[in-house]
């Protein structure tokens, strides 16, 4: 084996060296950058690929949070209009007494105002004694209906999704039964079904116990809005979350609310431009969505296009999931965003590969002439031709090698002399380096002390008792300036932190206290009250405590600061959605947002304070950083009534997690 490897290895250690240096130099060039060069173009196009990906199903998981909060809100609603009519004396004691006119009179009228489309009343027995859409027919019976009796057996206001069959429809009306008529159409990528179309109709629905004055149960008064071929909340949900936004003359955002797997409310458009109503559901999205009860958050195929989408389930009073909500972008702008990029890099490795190969050319020639020429020296030097030298082309690492090769044939002390001149020469190019950058340094470091001289001196003395009261006033101003002037850069710095939270498990009512204990004897709040209504027994959640802090902090000195002649300053915490997050308000007295301001408040370097009293950042600050604890920081306002600023932190680390920070 020994003696077979040998002459081999020597073959293609001959091969080798046969091959020009020249191609050697560009070959082993080329390869050392398009190799790195390639492998960062895959890496960079997976990050890429992965990051959109994610930043797109970022964003419709949080829409899909308001387009549920949009929903559930249209809930709320009816309940409580139903409760308002539901203490109203002309409804107890009509109902008590039997007098069905007053009855009648106050039902109809509820039911114009309210915008209901179903709006009954039942006595004990369940039996309607009134329907405001067919006055003339009762005397039916809601003992299966499970709002209503829901609301009878629990004593308080109930609301939940419902369904209701054709004949319960019918009986409320033919015009109710028939928007909810609904002919199934073909849809890609849907799971195979024999129905043809859909009869029963889905509601919202609400039901509250009517109590006499003895506060005994007399009857149930329920009501709701069908869903089906009612835009309103879909559109709403478009309007709040997407803003009509368009890409290429189609929507970027939609939004739709299912009946099981059908279409019957939605902004999702056919080719044609119609609402897409009758169509299906895609197959994956009805396995993981209504067969197992789960989010969906993923790409799929929603009428003719594919999408980023969002879908969870709804379910009725019993638990039992009876249709979908969903939201979705448009994917072609995120596709055609990453081809861009991806594009961009491609260009910009080609473009680097394409200069490898022009460097690498040159390269080998500057590096190959003077080679040459020293090769050609040698073979005179061996004849004896000792005063040859070299002509030096360049001051590189190749120049100094002929450099090199020109003093051997100089003496010894020639050339121990060139070599301590070029020693001194370096030694003094290095020192001059390092005190370039010790000064680079100084400056660096202290750019900031002019500044908190000035701040300093000047705030010394303004104490001086004997000083004019004009150099006193120009002095202050000078402090005030100055402060300001730090007050800027801090906010800058603030505003450009890159730094993530460093989550602990913080007690947010403790940390409000602290923060209000701060501020409270301040003369800014001298004639505010503060009220607190922090929630006992509070669940701890991960946050940053300083930067909360310092968002608190911001948002109460906001609020004293809108409330220059004293006012209320309500601090609250309470928990959000299904208890998976902590609410913090902050709820002022004071002159309140006008609307077209509400919009930019959020928005960095705008403020409606005079000039010189705002940066602009501070609100700016305060949003990065709730966004960067995964939470939302809105704002409500009337101009002359105050403002409400809401803080919504998740309970846990992830959104899907169950486990409770303790």
């Amino acid at each position: 084996m020994g003696s077979q490897q040998g002459p081999q290895s020597r073959s293609m250690m001959h091969a080798l060296g046969s091959v020009p240096l020249r191609t050697r130099l560009s070959v082993g060039f080329l390869l050392a950058v398009i190799i790195p060069g390639l492998t960062a173009a895959a890496i960079g196009i997976h990050f890429i690929n992965r990051g959109i990906v994610r930043q797109a199903q970022d964003k419709v998981r949080l829409d899909l949070n308001t387009a549920r909060e949009v929903y559930e809100g249209h809930i709320r609603d009816i309940k409580t209009i139903l409760e308002f009519s539901a203490i109203r004396p002309s409804i107890w004691k009509s109902l008590a007494r039997g007098d069905q006119a007053l009855l009648e009179k106050t039902m109809l009228g509820i039911y114009e105002e309210g915008g209901l489309d179903i709006l009954n009343i039942t006595d004990a027995d369940f039996r309607v004694v009134f329907r405001c859409r067919k006055p003339g027919l009762s005397e039916d019976w809601q003992r299966d209906n499970v709002t209503v009796t829901k609301a009878w057996e629990s004593g308080e206001s109930v609301g939940a999704t419902q369904i209701m069959t054709r004949d319960e429809l019918l009986a409320e009306g033919d015009d109710m039964a028939q928007p909810a008529l609904i002919a199934l159409q073909p849809t890609p990528r849907a799971k195979p079904t024999d129905q043809t179309e859909s009869t029963s109709g889905m509601l919202i629905m609400a039901a509250v116990p009517v109590l006499d004055e003895s506060g005994q149960k007399t009857g149930v008064i329920y009501g709701g809005r069908l869903l089906n071929r009612n835009y309103g909340i879909v559109d709403r949900i478009k309007d709040i979350v997407y803003q009509d936004e368009e890409y290429e003359g189609r929507d970027v955002g939609t939004s739709t609310i299912f009946q099981g797997d059908t279409r019957i409310s939605t902004n999702v458009r056919t080719e044609g431009g119609e609402r897409a109503i009758g169509t299906r559901v895609s197959a994956e999205v009805y396995d993981q969505v209504l067969v197992n009860g789960r989010r969906w958050v993923d790409r799929a195929f929603v009428v003719n296009s594919w999408y980023i989408t969002a879908y969870e389930p709804i379910k009725d009073l019993l638990g039992n999931i009876v249709g979908i909500l969903y939201v979705g972008i448009l994917e072609k702008p995120f596709d055609d965003l990453r081809r861009r990029v991806i594009g961009g890099l491609l260009s910009v490795t080609a473009a680097g590969i394409a200069l490898a190969l022009i460097v690498s050319y040159f390269l080998s020639r500057s590096v190959l002439a003077p080679i040459a020429d020293l090769a050609h020296g040698a073979e005179r030097l061996a004849r004896g031709e000792l005063d040859h030298r070299i002509p030096v082309g360049s001051l590189d690492e190749i120049g100094q090698l002929c450099g090199a090769f020109n003093a051997m044939g100089e003496s010894l002390l020639d050339r121990d002399r060139a070599l301590w001149e070029n020693t001194q020469r370096q030694l003094i190019h290095s020192q001059r380096l390092a005190s370039l950058g010790r000064l680079a340094a100084g400056v660096a470091h202290e750019i900031n002390n002019p500044l908190t001289g000035v701040l300093t001196f000047s705030s010394l003395l303004l104490e001086e008792e004997d000083l004019s009261e004009k150099a006193k006033e120009d002095l202050r101003i000078i402090v005030e300036e100055t402060t300001r002037c730090r007050g800027i850069v801090r906010n800058l710095l603030d505003f450009a932190r890159e730094t993530p939270p460093e989550s602990t498990c913080v007690d947010f009512n403790e940390l409000l206290e602290k923060t209000l204990d701060i501020v409270r004897n301040q003369s800014l709040f001298r004639n505010i009250e503060i009220e607190e209504q922090l929630k006992p027994d509070l669940l701890k959640a991960p946050a940053d405590a300083d930067q909360m802090k310092q968002v608190f902090m911001n948002l109460i000195l906001n609020a004293a600061e809108a409330m220059p002649d004293g006012g209320k300053l309500t601090v609250s915490t309470n928990y959000g959605a299904d208890h998976r997050f902590i609410k913090v308000t902050i709820h002022d007295t004071g002159i309140g947002i006008s609307e077209d301001d509400l919009e930019r408040i959020f928005d960095p370097f705008f403020t409606t304070k005079a000039v010189g009293k705002g940066t602009g950042l501070g609100l700016a600050v305060c949003y990065g950083i709730v966004q960067a604890h995964k939470g939302t920081l809105t704002a409500t306002s009337h101009v002359g009534r105050g403002s409400t600023f809401e803080i919504n932190l998740p309970l846990t680390q992830g959104y899907d997690s169950d486990d409770p920070c303790t």
